[in-house]
């Protein structure tokens, strides 16, 4: 995956635009990047070991910094900031955003978990 065009941070730091090469911008939520990171903390070393992070519907983005010429680490205002978002990930968020949010939302359901905390 080529590195994308252009990475934008909305104003209220709530949402990033994501612009690979011939595609449509991709928006993800922060709060979909915080409870998706990519990082062992969320992810665990086996899918048996992944982790519903709630309470982040208020989440932010912080900063974003590159890592190397393939990710950038994004830095949240919780201070989350060990995941390394690569271009395929960041590419697979986008066109996955839909069920990927969905299976989340069900996630905190079935574990009483939510949002707001």
């Amino acid at each position: 995956m080529t590195a994308p065009k252009e990475l934008r941070v909305s104003k209220d730091r709530k949402l990033l635009s994501v612009t690979f090469p011939g595609h449509q911008p991709f928006e993800l939520p922060a709060e979909l990047l915080r409870v998706a990171s990519p990082s062992a903390e969320v992810q665990g070393h086996s899918p048996e070991q992944r982790v519903t992070v709630p309470g982040k519907r208020n989440v932010a983005i912080l900063k974003i910094e590159p890592v190397g010429n393939y990710a950038v680490r994004i830095t949240f205002d919780d201070f989350h900031d060990t995941g390394i978002f690569t271009w395929n990930y960041l590419h697979t968020l986008g066109h996955e955003k839909d069920e990927r949010w969905n299976a989340y939302l069900a996630e905190l359901q079935e574990k009483g978990l939510s949002r707001d905390r």
